[in-house]
């Protein structure tokens, strides 16, 4: 027994020796794989809204995101501006296929009323802040300039359905619209700061996160609740929860410290930035009046079938609008060049040249495939509005010329006078609209919205002709 237990102690210290051997010649254990990027970026920024909170204070020393990365600012801002404009596609589908086409038009009409308003919140001032590069205004008296358009856009939009006298779905439904674009416009100031600061791409993810938090809200409560109102409210809060948790630390910790409050800094903001906010608010106030015309004559289906052929056209304007934006400082130097002139005209003719084949590009796309992808993602048949598709889309490559002209003629200085053909396209679209739907119904709304686009865009061409005629 002893010698049994002698041989299996001696087995046990042969082990031991053998072990401890092994570990001694065998390479040390790999680290524990790490989260990937993305999670780790959302751990230091949970970590420094923490520490916020627990000084209750945004004064934290230097900031933690380096500015004038450029390759970062066009990819992530791309995608936000992407994501921002595929937010309203995107839930005009999953409204549509979750609840239904009437209910889904009741929807596409709130938040068409509320992206109009939105202009309202914005008032015109992104690019006169984003340009004011020595600060002549502190970005406090910018953020209580916005605090007070974005009350004013509310106690619009409450005026609107007190008029209309909306039951209390559409009213919920409504103000879910008008609570998430007013976030947007609010929220957009602190994105402007970002891109004051050259952190163009910081500005970027806020508005893709906005977004993208938006789009997974509404469909998740949607199709959980079958409820549009609670579906419209959530999507609001989470518009709020965005700006809270991400774009308004983001804004004061990443850029420095404003100075205080100017009243008269307010009143000047207020009264330089209206002539660019006369004219955004006009131009989306011809684009949405169609749909206020099919309002009350036609059913709420209308308002999807009227957007779905409507997007398509929008994304031509998106697209043209990538190619010539980050370009329109170099255009600003080359008409301030009177050498370079004749380069410039180029230049214009050049851009309108991209606009007509983006134009062509996607009315070959909807001819083989896009009216059926279309019918596809909306449950429903597209393809007696083919000839309603093609129609809009003539009319989508014209607006992305009638935006490129007006921001040329801006860059002239003779946006005043753009503005005015504004205001006379208005009448021609308002009277066209309601005498249009009232004639031949759905058609009607497509007809009128292109024959304005028609004649906005022979009447900038034109003004843009006689000013360089003028300044040869």
């Amino acid at each position: 027994m002893r010698e049994r237990r002698t041989a299996r102690e001696r087995r046990t210290a042969n082990g031991r020796r053998r072990r401890t051997r092994s570990s001694a010649t065998r390479p040390a254990s790999r680290p524990a794989t790490q989260p990937p990027a993305i999670v780790r970026a959302a751990n230091r920024w949970w970590d420094r809204l923490l520490d916020v909170a627990d000084k209750r204070s945004f004064s934290r020393g230097a900031s933690e995101y380096a500015a004038n990365q450029t390759t970062r600012d066009y990819l992530l801002n791309t995608i936000g501006l992407g994501a921002w404009g595929a937010l309203f596609p995107l839930l005009s589908i999953v409204a549509t296929q979750l609840a239904g086409a009437e209910q889904a038009g009741m929807f596409s009409m709130a938040f068409t009323t509320a992206t109009l308003l939105l202009y309202v919140g914005n008032y015109g001032v992104r690019t006169y802040q984003v340009s004011d590069i020595d600060e002549a205004d502190s970005f406090a008296s910018y953020q209580v300039q916005r605090v007070i358009t974005v009350a004013i856009m509310l106690i619009v939009g409450w005026l609107w359905c007190a008029i209309k006298g909306y039951d209390q779905e559409m009213a919920l439904i409504t103000w879910g619209a008008f609570g998430f674009r007013a976030v947007d416009a609010l929220a957009d100031t602190y994105e402007a700061r970002l891109q004051q600061m050259s952190k163009l791409y910081l500005s970027g993810v806020s508005q893709a996160a906005r977004s993208v938090l938006g789009i997974v809200v509404f469909s998740v409560l949607l199709l959980v609740t079958h409820s549009l109102v609670v579906a419209s409210l959530g999507m609001a809060l989470s518009a709020v929860a965005s700006f809270v948790l991400l774009t308004l630390p983001l804004a004061l910790l990443e850029t420095p410290k404003s100075r205080s409050v100017d009243a008269e800094e307010i009143r000047e903001l207020f009264v330089e930035c209206f002539p660019a906010f006369a004219a955004q608010f006009l131009f989306a106030l011809i684009e949405t009046m169609p749909k206020f015309a099919m309002e009350g004559v036609l059913p709420y289906e209308s308002q999807v079938f009227f957007n779905a052929i409507y997007f398509p056209a929008q994304s031509i304007l998106m697209i043209v609008g990538f190619v010539y934006k980050p370009q329109l400082v170099r255009i600003a130097n080359l008409w301030a060049d009177r050498s370079r002139r004749a380069r410039f005209d180029v230049v214009v003719l050049a851009m309108l040249a991209v606009s007509v084949g983006v134009t062509v590009v996607m009315l070959f796309v909807f001819g083989m495939v896009g009216v059926w992808l279309t019918g596809v993602l909306y449950g429903t048949d597209f393809e007696p509005y083919r000839t309603a598709q093609y129609l809009m889309i003539v009319a989508g490559g014209l607006s992305a010329g009638i935006d490129f002209l007006y921001q040329t003629i801006t860059v002239l200085r003779r946006q005043a006078v753009a503005t005015l053909t504004y205001l006379g396209s208005f009448v021609v679209v308002a009277l066209c609209s309601v005498i249009l739907v009232r004639m031949v119904g759905f058609d009607g709304a497509v007809y009128s919205y292109f024959i304005v686009m028609v004649v906005l865009f022979a009447a900038l061409a034109t003004q843009y002709v006689l000013i360089r005629i003028a300044n040869r």
